[in-house]
């Protein structure tokens, strides 16, 4: 029997309700905040995320689904900034009055281990904004995430955020960490040795368990306290710390949170819920001041975030699906086809049996199906212009004319 390959499902209709409220609820946020709507293609361009995201992150290296198609190596997205910018810069959305403000929401594609809330093929809600580099922005995108999430009615989240230096700090920082944690090399695994050498401040986000046992050495976390980036970098976290508090919005620093994507610099952040497992983030962000320059655009400051859908929905209370207005039961079905027409032209929504059933048997089905009411055309009702209203509820019925069911 063929079935979904490992780590993709289908979303059937009984799942569909809590997806499309989940899909309402952001677009409502985000009109609410003048954020717009922006779709990229599914299929990008390798190098986009090469040189992108970053050759020395998992993703790149482990987890895209990559393929040679004439003379161009091509991807499936991994993830949605990445086609963002590239948008940006190929559209000339420079020259648009700042902020842009723009969100996605749509399926991405990493081969990694499938786990609750994680699969191959996955869904992201996620928001961008470029053109400004200030505390403020930052802000503006964590309150956001926030307001979404509250409009799911999800609670008991903790915020936590670090500054990750600029490329400018940051390379002082790489220096002194190489050296910090060289005479370790040996216990780290073979991910954080090859970090060592790519990207060391991913080190830090190591899963591997006796890796994180020697990050919480005390040399290093006596490192990882004094903040090692430049003052202005300094001075732009404290600030957002501070416009976080007076926004009644909780922070923790994590001076291990560095995210897994090579682009981000100053602010980084998580939403977490204590209603997941290990894997408890529900929200992912940060700035990237550098990502449209690297990919050949003006030198342009941005913030943004990407939440995973899988993964709210497993927080989310499921969705009834929506009842029915009428279902039409008849001996004769072409009528019944008639009537329920014109009664969806008037913007009802309406099903009908087309197998042939006994009348009975119709309003045995109208009622698994939770219909709020059943149109019955009979003989008689047929003949004298009427249709007997029979409320599923109440279980009591009526005979009106037929034309009192169009406004």
């Amino acid at each position: 029997m063929l079935s979904t390959p490992k780590g993709t499902h289908d979303l059937l209709p009984e799942d569909l309700s809590t997806w499309q409220f989940m899909e309402a609820m952001a677009r409502e946020t985000f009109a609410r905040s003048n954020f717009q709507e922006i779709r990229t293609p599914i299929l990008e361009y390798t190098e986009l995320f090469a040189r992108g995201v970053g050759d020395s992150t998992d993703i790149v290296n482990k987890e895209m689904y990559s393929f040679e198609k004439g003379d161009r190596q091509l991807t499936l997205r991994p993830e949605n900034t990445a086609g963002v910018v590239r948008a940006y810069i190929q559209h000339g959305m420079d020259r648009w009055p700042k902020p842009v403000k723009l969100f996605y929401m749509g399926p991405q594609f990493r081969y990694e281990r499938p786990q609750a809330g994680r699969q191959r093929q996955f869904h992201q809600v996620g928001a961008e904004l470029f053109g400004i580099d200030t505390p403020q922005s930052d802000l503006t995108v964590i309150a956001l995430a926030y307001d979404f999430l509250a409009l799911l009615g999800l609670n008991n989240l903790s915020l936590e955020i670090n500054n990750v230096g600029c490329f400018v700090c940051r390379e002082d920082f790489k220096i002194k960490f190489k050296a910090l944690v060289k005479p370790y090399l040996s216990e780290l695994c073979e991910d954080c040795n090859k970090r060592y050498e790519t990207n060391p401040l991913r080190m830090l986000d190591c899963k591997n368990p006796t890796c994180k046992a020697v990050y919480q050495r005390s040399d290093i976390q006596a490192f990882l306290n004094e903040d090692q980036t430049c003052s202005e970098c300094q001075t732009h976290f404290q600030t957002l710390l501070d416009l976080l508090e007076k926004s009644e919005i909780s922070a923790h620093r994590n001076k291990m949170l560095v995210r897994g994507l090579d682009y981000y610099t100053r602010t980084v952040f998580e939403i977490t819920s204590n209603h997941l497992g290990a894997q408890n983030a529900v929200c992912g962000g940060g700035r990237y001041n550098g990502l449209v320059k690297t990919l050949g655009g003006p030198d342009t400051p941005a913030v943004g975030w990407a939440m995973g859908m899988e993964r709210l929905i497993s927080l989310i209370q499921k969705k009834d699906t929506l009842s029915l207005d009428y279902y039409v039961a008849s001996d004769d079905l072409l009528s019944a086809q008639v009537l329920a027409r014109k009664l969806r032209q008037q913007g009802y929504s309406v099903d009908l049996d087309l197998s042939g059933k006994a009348l009975g048997k119709q309003l045995a089905q109208a009622d698994k199906l939770g219909v709020r009411q059943v149109a019955i055309l009979g003989e008689s009702e047929r003949l004298n212009g009427t249709v007997t209203l029979k409320d599923m509820t109440q279980k009591t019925q009526t005979t009106v004319p037929q034309e009192s069911l169009f406004r």
